[in-house]
């Protein structure tokens, strides 16, 4: 079962979709995931990647919520507003949301993060303590540092490619340290990438693979979006099996 999601964040809806298994709920509720998307993109995903994802897990027994960052997608707020640390408030309250869900087990809401998304997610995961944690292709900060043209920031806004990155965003960016705070976390984790990877290299993956205490899934000859149906198939099958214990 498929129905829209809405909650209220500093004063601004944030918009979504929640996934429930068919059937009759387990006694202790179905297991969930909050899934995060990344940097320009919306709860649809690459090549309709998230979509996808929520139908793949709800078929296996995990609801799921996927939700537009607020200034992203349909959700309010402009993309000029948005930086990580308004993204990990959007992250918290969808976790709040997902958990007063009826038929839902709150003592197991889990969080997945692709690309930038996986850097809020790794800087979410102490405040959240999802039941597991999965990184698709996780973004480090230093992505972010060629928008600094002579180490200077932007006086207001940078045009990159149409939308209207803040200032305070890049300003930000420079002292995030999502290695040092997901380290502190402790919990199960697994980090996913491609090993052809071009935006967010495959190092990217073995360093918080690493600070996590985590195993690292290289999914072989994938791009930044698991760009071919193969490698979507590969990634799907290899998420599902994490965040179902199998």
């Amino acid at each position: 079962m498929e129905e829209f999601a809405q909650f209220t964040v500093g004063g601004q809806r944030v918009y979504g979709m929640l996934h429930r298994p068919d059937g009759r709920a387990p006694a202790h509720g179905w297991p969930s995931v909050v899934i995060l998307h990344g940097f320009t993109g919306n709860r649809g995903g690459d090549h309709r990647l998230l979509p996808l994802l929520s139908r793949f897990l709800a078929a296996r027994g995990v609801a799921s919520l996927r939700f537009d960052f607020r200034g992203s997608g349909e959700s309010q707020g402009d993309f000029s507003e948005m930086t990580v640390s308004r993204e990990v408030e959007d992250t918290v309250a969808a976790f709040a949301y997902l958990r007063r869900q009826p038929g839902l087990d709150p003592e197991r809401t889990m969080l997945l993060g692709f690309s930038m998304g996986g850097l809020v997610a790794a800087l979410s995961a102490p405040a959240v303590n999802p039941h597991r944690l999965a990184l698709w292709a996780p973004a480090l900060p230093e992505l972010w540092l060629p928008f600094l043209r002579g180490g200077l920031l932007p006086p207001t806004i940078t045009d990159y490619g149409g939308w209207p990155v803040g200032r305070d965003f890049l300003q930000e960016m420079v002292r995030l340290r999502p290695l040092e705070v997901v380290a502190t976390w402790g919990g199960e984790a697994r980090v996913f990438h491609g090993d052809a990877d071009q935006t967010c290299p495959p190092e990217f993956g073995v360093r918080y693979a690493r600070a996590l205490g985590a195993d690292a899934v290289a999914i072989p000859g994938a791009g930044h979006t698991f760009d071919s149906l193969d490698h979507v198939d590969l990634l799907l099958r290899e998420t599902a099996r994490f965040l179902t214990g199998g």
